[in-house]
């Protein structure tokens, strides 16, 4: 198994990082504007590209988010995305995980990219009040 691994640091409490993790206003506005709950599932959207379907597999206040992906591309599926917090002084690091990936194919390459972007409008949401999520992303190639 291979997984992504990120680490930011966000000026700001884990509180208001997890408030982000957690909440559909929270993960639509660094994520996807495209973010809805229903039957138990954080379902992700982006256009024309497909999404993702998010099982929520624990949380713990200001420490843990950890789900699994139960709908999406092949690749994904049974994969787990977990997000580690940590306060350091005036930052709230998030250890970033995506783990779990058979193998290392060229979409993973896209997908740790892609979740680097992610993770940084992450950051600019939780910092300033206003992330860059789909369809407002970096566009980082033809797989978007």
């Amino acid at each position: 198994m291979v997984d992504i691994l990120h680490r930011i640091g966000v000026q700001a409490s884990v509180d208001d990082v997890y408030k982000a993790l957690t909440t559909i206003d929270g993960l639509a506005g660094w994520w996807t504007e495209d973010t809805q709950a229903r039957d138990g599932v954080i379902a992700f959207r982006f256009g024309d590209v497909g999404g993702f379907d998010m099982k929520v597999l624990d949380t713990t206040p200001g420490k843990l988010v950890l789900w699994e992906v139960v709908d999406g591309p092949a690749e994904w599926i049974g994969t787990h995305i977990r997000f580690d917090l940590t306060q350091e002084e005036e930052y709230a690091i998030i250890m970033f995980r995506h783990e779990g990936w058979a193998e290392q194919v060229p979409f993973m390459y896209h997908c740790s990219t892609k979740w680097a972007t992610f993770l940084m409008s992450l950051k600019k949401l939780v910092e300033t009040g206003t992330g860059e999520p789909a369809p407002n992303d970096v566009q980082v190639s033809n797989w978007h």
